[in-house]
């Protein structure tokens, strides 16, 4: 059976939690959502604010402070912001992702190239026992055990080598400040967590995520010959309008290709854009790089009718806020009005107490 690119899309739209916004808890919408992009410190709060009826930062900020969920580098060896018995299970089987950063020709791999990073790693663990580090306090630590290493080598070393956490005030809505960390292991102690399974992680994308090409859950993951375990899964299958293959959960279901996609503001680094390999169910070739920079960050989206149709950006002062929506083409006026609408509501919950303004740019 074909699918057309109008239902891949409303599928992803309804399993990302972007037709209307839920009605659950902030864990399990993490949990749902297969964790959240987080390379920075807040977008994970913009993603939930536009999924989840009644988002207040401080739900999710509470959860980091208990130890619920955690800021870690796991999938395509970017931060992630996952509940904590996913960080436990996940980070085992992207390990391959930061062993492979280690062999890649970069700026620290002749200054690692002779270090021994089983002795590093233990250097590490012995440290952080003691309590978490900072960046720089690690970095310093670090370079008076191997002095003729660069403290930023070290550092990317043992990010690579060991499961770190983030801890707050990382990460905490409007606290400020640099990466502190800990072993997860450590900062987690009590947490039961499944057996690492590379076929559990896949049904966690696809629940997220699918339909979806093998090529799609490795681009999600970063790692490959995820196609040697779905063949041993029990899924659904599919054809996509170019003949690959998708795959789904054997249960799940998809809404129909006429369902209403509402006008949506998604965050910074959402992760509908850059969980596919195939990105052209919601984001154009065309508009990719306008809303991708060359250094890899993500802006702020415009969704109309489930497709990527501009970029929005706040600036704000202590006494007012502004946010600027720039369509990448001529919009109706009724989807306009209803992202004007959005952007008024996203700085009354971003930036409360401030005057505001929504200024449509048109190019």
């Amino acid at each position: 059976m074909h699918l057309s690119h109008r239902v891949l899309n409303r599928a992803t739209l309804d399993r990302q939690l972007l037709l209307k916004p839920a009605k659950m808890p902030v864990l399990d919408a993490v949990a749902h959502l297969a964790g959240l992009q987080a390379q920075a410190p807040f977008p994970p709060y913009y993603a939930l604010w536009c999924r989840l009826q009644r988002f207040r930062p401080d739900d999710l900020s509470s959860l980091l402070l208990d130890r619920s969920v955690v800021r870690m580098v796991l999938m395509r060896g970017t931060v992630h912001l996952v509940p904590a018995a996913d960080a436990l299970a996940w980070r085992p089987l992207v390990q391959i992702v930061m062993d492979r950063a280690l062999t890649a020709v970069n700026q620290h791999r002749e200054a690692l190239a002779k270090l021994d990073h089983d002795a590093v790693a233990k250097t590490t663990r012995e440290l952080l026992r003691e309590r978490p580090y900072s960046s720089d306090q690690l970095g310093k630590a670090l370079v008076e055990h191997y002095p003729e290493t660069p403290a930023a080598s070290l550092m990317f070393l043992v990010r690579a080598v060991l499961p770190l956490v983030q801890i707050p005030p990382r990460g905490v809505w409007g606290k400020a400040g640099q990466p502190t960390y800990q072993v997860a292991h450590h900062w987690l102690e009590g947490v039961a967590a499944p057996e690492p399974s590379a076929a559990e992680l896949i049904r966690r994308y696809l629940a997220a995520f699918g339909p979806a090409t093998v090529a799609d859950m490795q681009t999600w993951a970063g790692i490959t010959k995820l196609g040697e375990v779905v063949e041993q899964m029990d899924l659904r299958t599919y054809l996509d309008p170019a003949g690959r293959t998708l795959y789904d959960l054997p249960d799940a279901t998809m809404p129909d290709e006429d369902t209403p996609a509402p006008p949506r503001l998604l965050g910074p680094f959402d992760q509908t854009l850059l969980s596919y390999a195939d990105r052209t169910r919601m984001l154009s070739d065309e508009h990719r790089k306008r809303v991708i920079t060359v250094n890899g960050l993500v802006k702020g989206t415009l969704l109309v009718d489930g497709r990527v149709r501009g970029i929005w950006e706040t600036t704000s002062t202590r006494e007012s806020a502004t946010l600027v929506l720039t369509p990448f083409e001529r919009l109706p006026k009724r989807d306009t009005s209803a992202l004007e609408s959005a952007g008024r509501k996203l700085l009354g919950w971003a930036e409360p107490g401030k005057t505001h303004e929504v200024r449509l740019v048109r190019e």
